[in-house]
């Protein structure tokens, strides 16, 4: 048999009126669906376990959601990612809302079957890395590149964020004469081979 968890109810009496017969609604259909559920508060809301989270339910001031852990491999009808709110059936502010009690029971052990063959949840793809821009130094600075050989090697050798270091630390200046210094500066580190922030590195300069 399941185990029932007394925060459960305590949760279902402190919700909104319009809510209470949801949730209890939710609640009987899972125990009816996975007689061995257990029930269990995770992010302070109703979750029941069944072989690892099978479901979970919430409240909120004018709609309730419910929602299973393994969306992708139940394949709901018409349901997922395009339903508006938590979970994969909207926002749930009747039990008219839910579809009926007999294709939810259905999804629940379906779920349940799901946890048994240990079906792990499908990952989501990897998005791109977007690529950084390119770093545009200031025209005085290439100036005096092409100037100092040394200096325009080791520029050259830089990745985009030691170069951004260098870029930002000169165009920060706020006086001519700050700047100059600067890239005096700037132009001394790179001929002898170092980034901007050289000092704080842990590699032997």
């Amino acid at each position: 048999m399941g185990r029932k968890d007394p925060r459960i109810e305590a949760y279902i009496a402190k919700a909104a009126p319009f809510a209470q017969p949801i949730l209890k609604h939710l609640r009987k259909i899972v125990h009816t669906g996975c007689p061995e559920v257990e029930e269990t508060l995770k992010w302070s809301m109703p979750h029941f376990d069944y072989k690892g989270i099978m479901c979970g339910m919430a409240a909120f001031k004018q709609h309730c959601s419910f929602g299973f852990w393994r969306e992708a491999a139940l394949a709901l009808e018409g349901k997922g990612e395009d339903a508006e709110g938590m979970g994969q059936f909207g926002r749930i502010t009747a039990i008219s809302d839910l579809p009926p009690e007999k294709v939810l029971i259905g999804y629940v052990r379906k779920a349940a079957e799901l946890n048994d063959a240990r079906v792990k949840q499908p990952k989501q793809p990897l998005k791109p890395r977007k690529k950084a821009a390119p770093v545009e130094a200031p025209a005085y600075l290439t100036d005096a590149l092409k100037r100092n050989s040394r200096a325009q090697k080791t520029w050259g050798a830089l990745s985009p964020s030691h170069r951004r270091e260098y870029v930002a630390w000169l165009t920060e200046a706020k006086h001519e004469e700050t700047r100059e210094r600067r890239l005096e500066t700037t132009l001394e580190w790179l001929a002898e081979g170092k980034p901007r922030n050289w000092k704080y590195s842990t590699r032997p300069q």
